[in-house]
């Protein structure tokens, strides 16, 4: 397969990394057209990654059906079904008649309710409840990446992951790279000594910067917020949680620890426009592991600046560089690895492939509390860059701070109101608390 983002299929639009399955499943393994019993699937949040999901999970398995689909916006779960459908060209594979599409804030449960599968690609802000009342329900549940925006979303999150292993309830997070042959020859050749003991590392989400959605008049700043929702905290969390914590991921799972405190600076200089809502166009963190390793951070939404989304570390022996032509070198630049990605699966299919295999075969994939903890990573990170301060790691997971509001309807008041120019409050280094 080609190796597009969950965005391309749209036009319009625990640190071992997979539990139990760690290493490429078999190619029979994947295969499921002699099991006969049928498994149904509902996607809540119907924008480009939830509609590339829903592609991804009726692709992994041969006795699949999308039965229902929930957003905030009906006209979101029209577009992205009606891509669906030509998609897959006729195929059996889609039935969700009109009363099981669910628009507003509340359907996510009717949805969650029909299906045994469930797919939750909404904003991250609403990912420690939906995730709750899936598990609650005894779902299967694959989620995207970051599982909430504050740190009370994230122990929320904790919490049910416990309670979807006691279950023995599959979740896989979308953080791909655990499902990704080069990370995982990586890992296996960091566990075995390639490199020694990693003690610094750099990573890297510097691109261009992603959509703005113009304000319309008729809108509500409620409504506006949601259709704009990469730009306000309580919904996204900034790029630095939104993005960057694919890199912040690595790390840890490389060091095999989560950091003990960061500090770091960031701003705004690019994209500081109304429609910019709350959030920076850069950061910069390092972030301390109780080992002594120091991993340099860095994300920027800057167009006409440098490109650059990988990883490196260095460790006693030598050093690597993530990617696609991954490489270890010794400290004399002498090549021991390099990885070819020529035959490789797409790792965003992969996801979905070990987690219908791990269904089928009654095994358990148990990313949540990984992706819970490296969440709460790239938010400690987040209150570095917006206070200028050392943020530790216990003061940031304890912290009460709540971005999202309880019981959301579209009668509420938005969380974030602008000021009297229609400008929002910028987070300010040496003045912002958290």
């Amino acid at each position: 397969m080609n190796k597009p983002t969950r965005r391309d299929f749209v036009k319009t639009t625990a640190l071992a990394g997979g539990g139990i399955l760690s290493a490429p499943l078999s190619f029979d393994q994947l295969i499921h057209s002699s099991v006969d019993d049928e498994l149904t699937l509902a996607v809540i949040g119907c924008g480009g990654r939830g509609t590339g999901a829903v592609i991804q999970a009726l692709t992994a398995d041969s006795n699949v059906r999308l039965i229902a689909m929930a957003d905030a916006f009906a006209d979101q779960i029209e577009n992205s079904l009606r891509y669906i459908k030509e998609h897959f060209d006729g195929e059996k594979k889609i039935d969700v008649s009109k009363d099981h599409q669910f628009s507003g804030f509340s359907g996510y449960q009717k949805a969650i309710d029909l299906a045994d599968v469930i797919i939750l690609t909404t904003p991250p802000g609403f990912r420690p409840l939906h995730f709750k009342y899936a598990i609650d329900q005894n779902k299967h549940v694959f989620m995207e990446k970051p599982v909430a925006t504050d740190a009370r979303g994230v122990r929320q999150v904790l919490e049910t992951a416990k309670e979807a292993k006691r279950k023995n309830l599959n979740v896989v997070v979308g953080l791909q790279r655990h499902y990704e042959n080069s990370y995982l020859e990586l890992i296996k050749r960091i566990n075995q000594g390639d490199i020694g003991k990693i003690v610094s590392g750099q990573v890297y989400w510097n691109s261009g910067g992603v959509w703005v959605r113009p304000r319309k008049p008729e809108q509500s700043e409620l409504e506006y917020q949601m259709r704009n929702w990469y730009y306000f905290n309580w919904l996204c969390g900034d790029h630095i949680l939104e993005q960057h914590i694919h890199n912040i991921d690595v790390a840890n799972w490389f060091i095999g620890d989560y950091p003990v405190s960061a500090q770091g600076m960031g701003g705004r200089q690019i994209r500081t426009g109304m429609d910019h809502g709350e959030i920076f166009d850069h950061h910069f963190v390092e972030f301390t592991y109780a080992d002594g390793a120091v991993i340099s951070s860095q994300c920027r939404h800057q167009p006409g600046t440098m490109y650059r989304v990988q990883e490196m570390f260095q460790g006693t022996k030598g050093s690597l560089v993530t990617g696609g032509k991954a490489t270890i070198k010794t400290h004399d630049s002498s090549t021991i690895y390099k990885h070819n990605d020529m035959s490789d699966p797409n790792p965003y299919q992969v996801e979905h492939d070990r987690l219908f295999a791990a269904i089928r075969n009654g095994d358990v994939i148990s990313d949540a509390q990984n992706g819970a903890k490296t969440t709460m990573t790239a938010i400690m990170g987040r209150m570095a860059t917006y206070t200028g301060k050392v943020i530790s790691w216990d003061d940031a997971m304890n912290n009460e701070q709540q971005l999202i509001p309880d019981n959301l309807t579209w009668d509420s008041v938005a969380p974030v109101q602008p000021d009297a120019n229609g400008r929002y409050k910028i987070p300010m280094p040496g003045v912002t608390t958290v």
